[in-house]
């Protein structure tokens, strides 16, 4: 058998389930409900803009977080023995093994009026926070349940810098700051920009964890979706317009992160 004969099974699969649906999505988008061409759906959107806001902001801030927290426990675990890494790596793995629902739900009874945090508090004399139902809470259940997504890609690029760079830098006379500003952090943006992107793009479509964590009181993307296909306000092609319009910006934004880091290799070398 030819070896180009082998790919036959991946391409009907994608033909299925990827390309397929995604074409009943843009006929739905662009249809009304006798099959009529129609803009209407995409020019509905418009009352919805709050909603594109909030959760693009939303994904923003947890991928900031997920960032500041991320490249640090990247960068230190890179410079443990082999040992340390795989003890640490599986710790990070752990809750991932775990169902993503269950994870949420934990964090609700951590995070709600009478939960773990707030019973802590009171323990301590101090008053209690209103985190549950609110961005923050949404903010948080988010950037634990993608992490790991943030961790691992800059850990596997950085880990694999040559300790002769480091040695070299250090002959010229450059200080620890020096050779993370110049050499680290260069080499390591792509693992930083694979990372943004496995983090943003589940963070702006999550509606799981707005409506546990949100309480339905922070309405994102990925809820309004839910809605139109699923809940009271049953309107698919509406749905399906703005599914569309999300699918449209997140690879837009998928493409500009790429060539940047495309950019970033060639400035570096790699």
């Amino acid at each position: 058998m030819k070896p180009k004969y082998l790919a036959i099974p991946y391409i009907v699969w994608m033909g299925i389930f990827v390309a397929a649906p995604v074409l009943i999505v843009v006929f739905y988008a662009f249809t009304t409900a006798d099959g009529g061409l129609t803009l209407s759906n995409i020019s509905e959107m418009g009352r919805f803009l709050p909603i594109f806001v909030r959760s693009f902001e939303l994904a923003f801030v947890s991928t900031i977080i997920c960032i500041v927290i991320g490249y640090p426990v990247a960068y230190i675990l890179s410079r443990e023995g082999a040992r340390v890494q795989r003890l640490i790596i599986m710790l990070i793995m752990l809750p991932m093994w775990m169902n993503f629902l269950l994870r949420t739900y934990a964090w609700m009874s951590i995070l709600e009026n009478t939960g773990l945090l707030n019973s802590l508090l009171t323990a301590l004399g101090l008053p209690a926070l209103q985190i549950i139902n609110t961005p923050s809470a949404v903010v948080i259940g988010m950037v634990y349940n993608f992490l790991p997504f943030m961790i691992l890609p800059i850990y596997s690029v950085i880990v694999k810098i040559d300790k002769s760079l480091y040695e070299a830098a250090q002959d010229l006379g450059a200080d620890t700051v020096s050779v993370f500003r110049k050499v680290v952090f260069p080499i390591s943006l792509p693992g930083v920009l694979s990372g943004v992107m496995m983090v943003f793009v589940p963070a702006v479509s999550t509606f799981v964890i707005s409506q546990l964590l949100g309480g339905g009181m922070v309405m994102m993307l990925g809820d309004l979706i839910d809605m139109q296909f699923l809940g009271s306000a049953y309107n698919p092609r509406l749905g399906s317009a703005i599914a569309l319009v999300m699918m449209i910006i997140v690879i837009l934004f998928m493409y500009v992160m790429n060539r940047f880091g495309e950019g970033e290799e060639k400035a570096v070398g790699l």
